[in-house]
């Protein structure tokens, strides 16, 4: 008895790891990037020239195919003018694709014009409505083929909120409800909640509303001219504001040891352009040379 007791319990203890891999996939709470292509996610408000050239050059240059995504916005057709803001910067090859209708979203003939796409572009309003026409259909499976191409997933307001993971001020009531009746966004980076309009809008103490339910998140939230460039697992700011960053820690160039922090479940700190985030480890990248202020 004496002998086999011990190989009873590491039998029973080899269980419950096999158990607990099946049941928690390691990546289950790890925050990770699209293992290829780039998203591109910008906090809503006027983006500039630099930003949207930045984008247009990331999809292949001006002749690259883009379509645009307006959906969220709510209207039930769509005219040159969501197109407007790419062909002033010089794409010449922008379309426009859109359905409030799922079946038509899993239509072979709607979804033809993306499997030839570089970039993909979500405009602003309610990010709930992109979830309504698209998750979980082919059209939505072709935004995945984009990235696995190596192609560009890009997006503002709504459009930079719905490349989460965790879909934040998702109810159809109102956008001030930050854990609503949709909370699935399409899921480019995992284990993430995207905010927008942080600081224009005064929201920069909203996301502790979903942290307190849902700590395993990362939370990002992006001001307005402000994009995030996401390749792999790391993103880089770009734009003439701030991203305000929710990981549980505090990060400053001038350090924190005379600073008078809060409670950790109540900080976050901010990036600016240039500086860079480890997604995978949620630490600041040390600044690259050409981005050093």
């Amino acid at each position: 008895m004496k002998q086999t007791m011990p190989k009873a319990i590491v039998s029973l203890f080899f269980l419950l790891v096999l158990l607990a891999v099946n049941w928690f996939p390691q990546d289950s709470f790890t925050t990770v990037g699209p293992k290829k292509g780039t998203l591109f996610i910008v906090g809503g408000g006027r983006m500039s020239d630099d930003l949207v050239k930045r984008f247009i050059d990331l999809a292949g240059g001006p002749n690259a195919p883009i379509i645009v995504i307006p959906t969220a916005l709510g209207a039930e057709t769509y005219g040159e003018r969501s197109l407007a803001f790419l062909k002033r910067r010089g794409a010449k090859n922008v379309s426009i694709l859109h359905t409030n209708d799922r079946d038509m979203a899993n239509d072979d003939d709607f979804v033809a014009p993306l499997k030839t796409a570089k970039a993909v572009w979500f405009g602003g309003g309610r990010q709930w409505r992109l979830v309504d026409a698209y998750k979980g259909t082919k059209t939505e499976k072709m935004f995945w083929e984009i990235l696995a191409r190596g192609g560009v997933i890009g997006g503002s307001s709504a459009g930079a909120t719905i490349q989460g993971s965790y879909l934040a001020r998702g109810d159809t009531k109102n956008n001030q409800i930050m854990m609503g009746d949709h909370e699935e966004g399409f899921g480019f980076l995992s284990n993430v909640a995207i905010d927008q309009h942080v600081l224009a809008r005064n929201r920069h103490f909203d996301m502790f509303s979903i942290l307190k339910k849902r700590p395993e998140l990362l939370g990002i939230g992006i001001d307005e001219g402000t994009a995030l460039i996401v390749k792999g697992n790391e993103f880089e700011v770009r734009g003439r504001s701030y991203v305000l960053v929710y990981d549980g820690s505090f990060w400053s160039r001038e350090g924190s040891r005379l600073k008078n922090l809060p409670d950790k479940k109540a900080q976050f700190y901010l990036l600016r352009a240039g500086d860079r985030y480890d997604l995978l480890k949620r630490r600041v990248l040390p600044r690259s040379r050409s981005n050093q202020p």
